[in-house]
């Protein structure tokens, strides 16, 4: 319904008439579509900031904790501490042949000071075994991971972070020396690069059962994780319940105490995540275009305006032999045009502060690269011309009902 270049020649002639009045409605179209191109841009970058934080971790994992009993069960009384053991572990991995991927964590809590030469320095240092490799989605760039002879020898060795390698190496290659870890030698076998950041590179992972005789509390893990083959999220939470139930018989708890035993479903928090930002999505469209229809109502207001301002002209038009459709066709195209060019220059400004933001703020916790990607740019360009046509629509009704003997008495 856009007109011909005559009639394009006449809208544009209308809007010089009235500048101040069709800036500032343009102006409000703009500052719509603006808002709503940067809202919809952030909730891209928050949306792939809350994927990113699950990064360094296998997705499709699930990973159980112990913790103190809140109930009496089986003649025991409350407040029991229960553990994790090496051979429950293993009675994992035999009796449930869904899970892919198993590993045990023994936490060496405290920062340890490691050595090499003359230099030292304060790092994470975790007892892991083989299977740790595909929990942490590891990368080893050089060497290799702990094996499962380390853990039946007890062999003091590391697999050590870049960020490690880089402090106390250098340019050096790291495999075959010797780092001391609190007065004892371990041999670098390894080294890892990890995406989940700075923290994660300057880690020391050894075989968990050097790290349980050096604790004193041989046997005993932390934490199992645990991957299954799929990331359905009805499978995984059937497999959660079913390793509670497994694990509370076998240390004799409660399988509903939460407090002794909670196995912590990283699909099932993905998926929730996930269906908040469905949500912050509908919520910013809702803002979004509630934001650009305040601009289209002013473009309508002024269409009604100069369709009261011309109802003489109009009246002309149709004594002439002026067809319904080529006033309503006027009317419409002139409102169409405002909105596009003004719509169009307020999607490339959002489209210009989303690419800044981007491009420099790039360490905000939860938000990473908001972007803007085609398919919102055609949804906002389609909105924009469906929401030009409606502003126009009634204006050019009622232009289209006037009747040229009365306009002519105006």
């Amino acid at each position: 319904m856009l007109p011909g270049f005559d009639a394009l020649q006449e809208i544009f002639a209308t809007l010089q008439r009235n500048k101040l009045r069709g800036a500032l409605t343009a102006l409000s179209v703009a500052w719509g579509m603006l808002m709503l191109v940067v809202l919809l841009g952030a909730g891209r970058g928050l949306q792939k900031g809350a994927a990113y934080e699950f990064r360094d971790v296998a997705l499709n994992s699930l990973w159980l904790y112990p913790g103190k009993t809140s109930r009496a069960f089986g003649g025991r009384g409350p407040g029991r501490i229960v553990k994790l053991m090496n051979d429950d572990y293993a009675a994992l991995a035999r009796n449930f042949p869904s899970i892919d991927h198993i590993a045990a964590r023994f936490y060496m809590f405290g920062e340890f000071t490691v050595s090499y030469g003359a230099k030292h320095a304060a790092f994470d240092i975790r007892g892991a075994n083989p299977g740790h490799q595909f929990l942490e989605q590891t990368i080893v760039t050089h060497g290799r991971y702990l094996n499962d002879a380390d853990l039946a020898e007890h062999r003091k060795v590391c697999v050590i972070g870049s960020k490690v390698v880089a402090f106390l190496f250098g340019q050096r290659n790291p495999l075959g020396e010797y780092l001391n870890i609190r007065g004892l030698s371990y041999r670098v076998v390894g080294v890892f690069e990890d995406v989940g950041g700075e923290a994660e590179l300057k880690k020391i992972y050894v075989p968990v059962t050097t790290a349980q005789l050096l604790y004193g509390q041989p046997g005993r893990v932390h934490q199992i994780m645990f991957t299954v083959g799929s990331t359905n999220l009805s499978d995984s939470k059937i497999l959660a319940a079913q390793v509670l139930r497994f694990m509370a018989e076998r240390k004799g708890v409660s399988p509903d105490d939460r407090q002794a035993l909670r196995v912590q479903n990283n699909i099932e928090q993905f998926e929730l995540i996930n269906g908040v930002f469905v949500w912050i999505a509908a919520f910013v469209w809702v803002v979004g275009v509630g934001t650009l229809l305040a601009g289209i109502v002013g473009v309508s207001n002024i269409m009604l305006v100069s369709v009261k301002e011309r109802t003489r002209e109009i009246g002309i038009r149709k004594a002439l032999g002026a067809t319904r459709f080529s006033m309503v066709a006027l009317i419409v195209g002139e409102a169409v045009i405002v909105t596009s060019v003004a719509g169009y220059a307020g999607l490339l400004a959002g489209i210009g502060v989303v690419e800044l933001a981007a491009r420099y703020v790039t360490d905000v916790p939860y938000m990473r690269q908001p972007d803007v990607d085609l398919p919102v740019v055609l949804t906002a360009a389609a909105v924009l011309v469906a929401s030009g046509a409606l502003a126009g629509f009634f204006p050019a009704l009622h232009a289209a009902r006037i009747s040229p003997m009365e306009a002519l008495r105006v």
